[in-house]
């Protein structure tokens, strides 16, 4: 460094702190240690150190060299730092930067001035060199040679060349206008070549630091033969002015030289001379012209200038040098950069108008009005800039914010410099609005309508609600819940519930469309805000029916002792007579309770025919010759359902005029027996039944006989005279659905045999009691046991026992006489009594 500068030194740093008022300064040396302390802020701002945690006391830089105990206020070192790569060899290395305070924003500006220590010793860019001198070269010429380089500044940096004791030369030292020093080698006395044609000598740079540092370089000298006259340039000294914007490869100057002497010795190379890096990397000489042209691009704010030292040399290794000043003017290259310092993000939706969204800086690297900024904010009118001090912007709102409405903001800072013509960059801030409870739950429909089929497993899900709070967080998460219905409150809870989180609703057990058919439910939508706020919707539940309940067959129906009733249908009936009728009911509803009946087996399958719909059974042709008297039909009685459930019911029917005609058929020539049918259990009781019955006629009779001793033939049904008192009876398994039949039961007072009579009673024809005196019976011998038939178209007399039935339901043309003791069962065999 020059004395000059190292004077001056001290007073410009003195001028540029004074010239800071409001700036707090510190001085350090380089290279302290990461977390060494520079200096106490808070006190120095005069901030308590209670309030250092609330003010969240930090820096704000590009590069944080520092930082700042947030609990003592200390401005700690935040790694080492090294002078020379921040600041070169500038005299005065200052580092600026911010230092932001909240609760109030305050800014505060700090200054740190960093001292140079003796870090870097003198170091030559060729630690060998050569020269070759020739040897009639005079006394007191000099040799230029390429300087130390000393990283370090002031006095630290390089002060002193020292030359190896010799005969023959010495160094001296020269400054180039940029003020680094240069050595030059001095010949003290003529050389000759053929006493000495080598020299070897050592070339020593000191530094002034303390302990001092130094470099060395070796000199190799090559004595020469005569080669007398050096290039001479035109000029010693150019200057040559250069847009920083010019493209690589860009003639600056062409620099000449001359040499008077002829052949080989007049041929002049270019070198640069005693250059340091940044002029190699941004120039290019040509050896052979001497023209300067641009490497790379320029930059104003990299360097304002460039000392560039050629030489010119022939090939006796006679030079010459000439330097050139190059000045750079600056261009408006560099647009202007916007730095975020702080953002407060997430911003609450009910924040008031001017609240502080983020803090901004502004920066060019251009100078004058190239470098002058002005900031704004692109397309949103919810915030708006406000300038603080030096290049800080406050980014305010200026509106109402909404977070339903935009949960985030991109906002685009754009800054513009003045220019010509102007640059400008922008940068874009997102800002995320955090959510105040301010909406209500919303359900997706205004009511809702399920069906529900019956016989659902219990705890099935039966429908889901569904709403929606655009709030976030606790404020929009919504729990369910039932708060009415018109079920009773206490068992409310055992039909269904809610879950309380997805809103799906439970049955908590199965339902029967047979006892419920429809409920209705209130339920409510709450969020978890402060307060919370609720919205209510309406549920009804139709509860469908399905084919749970089989018909049920009403006609004709089985006694308690599994016997079965027979129709009887006259032999000249006609295709399409009604010979009776299948009754079902079916307790669902619907299509699960439409009913269809069907022929399974029938003995012989064309003889009759089924309503589909009524279940009527009808004659389909008329009786052959070949066609059995007894005939069976299994009718299936099937309901409409998916699938379809089902009942059966057998059918006996007996081709015959009269009853008479109808015992001795069962007895000689049975129907082969239903493999599913009761078999042997059911006949043993029926015979049972029939014989008690037969006995307690008998013993009846005689007792009539015997009270009425003096009646000479009178016949009476209980009591003397001709007419008898019916006595009328219900079948032992009538319920609801059977068809209802009375009896009248007459018993003969004089008579040496039991005799039964059957009768067909029409409804044109009132029950009554019959004479017992009819001569027209034919008697039938069953066994030992008379079973006499009469005829309906023949009057009855004479004194017989009568059991009469009168059918309330169907016409008697359909409905069989029954034989007291369930005789008509379809596997009746007639006992020898």
């Amino acid at each position: 460094m020059a004395p000059w500068l190292q004077v001056l030194t001290p007073f410009l740093l003195s001028l540029l702190l004074g010239a800071l008022p409001d700036q707090i300064r510190y001085s350090i040396p380089e290279e302290l240690a990461k977390n060494s302390m520079v200096g106490n802020l808070a006190k120095d701002l005069g901030l308590s150190v209670q309030d250092l945690l609330a003010r969240k006391l930090r820096v704000s830089a590009e590069k944080e060299y520092f930082t700042v105990n947030p609990e003592s206020g200390d401005l700690l070192v935040g790694d080492r730092i090294d002078r020379e790569q921040v600041c070169g060899k500038q005299p005065l290395c200052v580092l600026e930067f911010d230092i932001v305070a909240e609760k109030p924003l305050n800014i505060f500006h700090v200054a740190v001035v960093l001292q140079d220590i003796n870090d870097n010793a003198p170091q030559f860019k060729q630690s060998e060199v050569d020269l070759n001198i020739g040897e009639s070269t005079r006394p007191g010429k000099a040799f230029p040679l390429d300087p130390a380089l000393d990283s370090d500044a002031g006095s630290n940096s390089l002060q002193k060349y020292y030359l190896g004791d010799n005969d023959y030369f010495e160094v001296t030292e020269k400054e180039s206008p940029d003020g680094r020093k240069y050595p030059e080698l001095i010949l003290k006395r003529f050389l000759d070549r053929e006493e000495n044609n080598f020299h070897q000598l050592v070339l020593t740079a000191v530094d002034g630091g303390d302990p001092p540092r130094s470099g060395t370089a070796q000199i190799r000298i090559q004595v020469t033969d005569v080669n007398d006259n050096p290039p001479v340039f035109s000029q010693d000294v150019y200057r040559v002015t250069l847009r920083e914007d010019v493209s690589p490869g860009f003639s600056v100057l062409q620099v000449m030289a001359t040499d008077q002497d002829e052949g080989i010795n007049a041929e002049i190379t270019y070198f640069f001379h005693n250059v340091d890096e940044q002029v190699e990397r941004f120039f290019n000489l040509d050896k052979r012209t001497g023209e300067i042209t641009t490497k790379d691009h320029l930059d104003f704010e990299t360097a304002k200038s460039y000392s560039l030292h050629v030489e010119a040399k022939d090939p006796g290794d006679l030079a010459s040098h000439c330097s050139i000043q190059v000045e750079i003017l600056d261009e408006n290259d560099c647009a202007p950069e916007v730095i975020v310092t702080s953002v407060f993000t997430p911003l609450p939706e009910d924040s008031p108008l001017g609240t502080v969204v983020a803090l901004i800086k502004t920066r060019d690297k251009d100078s004058g009005r190239n470098g002058d900024v002005y900031c704004n904010v692109l397309g949103n009118a919810e915030f708006v800039l406000k300038s603080s001090s030096k290049n800080y912007y406050k980014l305010v709102t200026d509106r109402t914010l909404d977070r339903e409405e935009n949960s985030e903001y991109n906002v685009t800072i754009v800054a513009t410099d003045r220019g010509k013509p102007p640059l400008s960059s922008n940068i874009i801030i997102t800002l995320h609005i955090s959510d105040v409870n301010d909406n209500a739950p919303v359900f997706h429909q205004a009511s809702y309508l399920v069906h529900l089929a019956e016989n659902n497993p219990p705890g099935a899900s039966i429908a889901q609600v569904s709403a929606s709070d655009p709030d976030l967080g606790s404020n929009g998460h919504i729990s369910y819940s039932i708060i009415a219905s018109d079920l009773e409150p206490r068992a409310l809870s055992s039909y269904v519930s809610v879950n309380q989180d997805s809103g799906v609703v439970f049955a908590q057990r199965a339902f029967d469309h047979e006892q419920l058919r429809s409920f209705q439910l209130t339920l409510q939508a709450r969020d978890q805000g402060s307060p919370p706020l609720s919205a209510n919707v309406s549920m009804r539940v139709l509860v469908g029916d399905r084919n749970d309940n089989a018909p049920r067959v009403l006609y004709p129906t089985l006694e308690p002792d599994g016997s079965a009733l027979f129709d009887m249908v006259p032999r000249a009936a006609e295709p399409g007579y009604l010979v009776t009728k299948v009754v079902a009911v079916d307790a669902d509803s619907g299509h699960n309770a439409w009913l269809s009946y069907h022929v399974l087996q029938a003995s012989d399958p064309g003889l009759f025919s089924l309503g589909l719909r009524t279940g009527e059974v009808r004659t389909a042709r008329a009786l052959g010759d070949r066609d059995a008297a007894r005939q069976r039909l299994l009718v299936a009685v099937r309901d409409g359902g998916q699938p379809p459930l089902s009942a059966t019911a057998t059918l006996h029917l007996i081709f015959a005029d009269s009853l008479q005609e109808v015992l001795p058929d069962l007895s000689d020539d049975p129907l082969p027996s239903d493999p599913q049918s009761e078999l042997q259990f059911y006949l043993v009781v029926a015979l049972a039944l029939i014989s008690v019955l037969f006995l307690l006629a008998v013993v009846l009779a005689i007792a009539l006989r015997l009270r009425h001793s003096s009646s000479s033939a009178g016949w009476g049904c209980f009591q003397p005279g001709l007419s008898s008192n019916p006595v009328t009876g219900v079948l032992p398994n009538y319920n609801e659905g059977t068809l209802p039949y009375s009896y009248n039961v007459c018993i003969a007072s004089q008579s040496a045999k039991t005799e039964f009579n059957f009768l067909n009673v029409t409804p044109e024809v009132a029950p009554q009691d019959l004479l017992c005196d009819d001569t027209s019976w034919i008697p039938d011998t069953i066994g030992d046991t008379e079973v006499p038939f009469v005829s309906d178209s023949v009057p009855k007399t004479g004194k017989e026992t009568v059991i009469e039935r009168t059918g309330s339901q169907l016409p008697p043309h359909q409905r069989p006489d029954k034989l007291l003791g369930k005789a008509t069962h379809p596997n009746f065999r007639s006992p020898q009594l």
